[in-house]
């Protein structure tokens, strides 16, 4: 189900798409993510990074032989999205995006748009929500890609994060893939966890979590080289001029046997 349209309330996928340089924003947005960057001027960076690393991650699979894609925690589309680069790279692709903002659906109708011997769906819903609907538009016999970019940090320990995860992974066949980011304080303690609690004042839910704890989303799962490393050191296509603080997200990539 849709998320209530509180324009009052930040969100996090309007937030991010703030961060990112995005208009499809509200004051609440704007104003959660400003008061963020007064104590972590990083968290302008760590978005931005972390699209350049789900271009990666996606040319990765597509090259790798996946044509099938779960993007939960969408958030508002920001060219190039994964469809444009597994379709670029296998137009056959199927790509199925999940998230609950209204803003978010609305864009997906419009703009997440499938090359024709593809297909490209969305499904309204959360990652605690998600149970089996992708399968309307997915083969339940061929590999997917379970893709996890930078939302695992808006779900606490009470919510079960590691059996969310272990259950969506078990529902996918041998050869299946996950892929997550995840923000972490390793490298600078103070901002982001000053960081975090402002966006937890603002209704945000948000949980820092160290290099083992984000390891251990991948436990049963073949990881691919290098591992769970921050996101600037996971295949790199160039060297970018910042510094793993800068980006502050660890990221990884694991297939399932």
């Amino acid at each position: 189900m849709a998320a209530p349209f509180d324009t009052g309330r930040p969100h996090p996928a309007r937030v991010y798409d703030y961060l990112l340089g995005g208009k499809d924003n509200f004051a609440a947005d704007r104003s959660a993510a400003q008061a963020g960057l007064k104590v972590n001027p990083n968290a302008a960076t760590a978005p931005l990074q972390n699209r350049a690393f789900l271009a990666r991650t996606v040319k990765f699979l597509a090259e790798a032989g996946v044509r099938q894609f779960l993007d939960i925690g969408t958030g508002l589309p920001t060219s190039p999205n994964v469809h444009e680069i597994a379709q670029g790279i296998a137009p056959e692709s199927r790509i199925v995006y999940v998230d609950n903002d209204p803003i978010v659906l609305t864009h997906a109708r419009a703009l997440l748009t499938s090359a024709p011997e593809g297909r490209t769906a969305y499904v309204d819903a959360t990652l605690q929500e998600i149970k089996g609907e992708f399968w309307e538009h997915l083969d339940r016999d061929r590999p997917v890609a379970l893709l996890l970019f930078a939302i695992l940090h808006f779900v606490d320990d009470d919510d079960e994060p590691y059996e969310l995860v272990r259950r969506l992974m078990a529902a996918l066949p041998s050869g299946s893939y996950l892929v997550l980011s995840h923000i972490t304080a390793d490298f600078e303690p103070e901002e982001w966890g000053r960081f975090a609690a402002i966006m937890r004042a603002q209704g945000i839910t948000t949980r820092l979590r160290d290099k083992a704890e984000v390891t251990r989303f991948f436990d049963g799962l073949e990881l691919v080289d290098p591992g769970v490393v921050p996101i600037l050191q996971w295949r790199p296509d160039a060297t970018a001029p910042l510094t793993d603080a800068q980006a502050a997200l660890y990221g990884g990539v694991a297939r399932k046997p």
